[in-house]
């Protein structure tokens, strides 16, 4: 799961320095992947994409760049709402790719904040139940 989220992380987030590696790969072993609720998919015994929810808090979805546009991160989206009902997340403002994938699958922006880690500006959403 860590090589896919740092391949992944990569190519959404170029304009992050170090992204997929060093002290945030370190975080996500030791906090975010033991904190979380994390679901996978997986293809061929391989695991291709990774949401992590905290509550109702999506806090990562990571899908293999080999197989974005296949409709696996949808899938764990819907999987998620028929968990929780409304989700949440932020998400890195230039990552527009990541922002059209979550306008298209119905979450609303709620508001901006500068992300303290890295600077960069994030933008939270919110998916209401349907």
């Amino acid at each position: 799961m860590v090589d896919l989220w740092s391949r992944a992380s990569k190519s959404a987030h170029p304009f992050i320095d170090g992204e997929g590696e060093g002290e945030r790969a370190r975080k996500l072993r030791e906090i975010y992947l033991r904190e979380a609720e994390n679901w996978v998919a997986e293809d061929g015994g391989g695991v291709i994409a990774l949401l992590g929810l905290l509550g109702n808090e999506v806090g990562g979805l990571f899908v293999d760049p080999r197989v974005q546009g296949r409709g696996v991160g949808r899938a764990l989206v819907e999987h998620a709402a028929a968990l929780r009902g409304e989700l949440r997340l932020e998400v890195f403002e230039a990552n527009t790719s990541a922002r059209g994938f979550y306008e298209l699958m119905g979450f609303e922006e709620r508001g901006k904040r500068l992300d303290e880690e890295t600077g960069h500006p994030l933008i939270a959403l919110v998916r209401p139940q349907r």
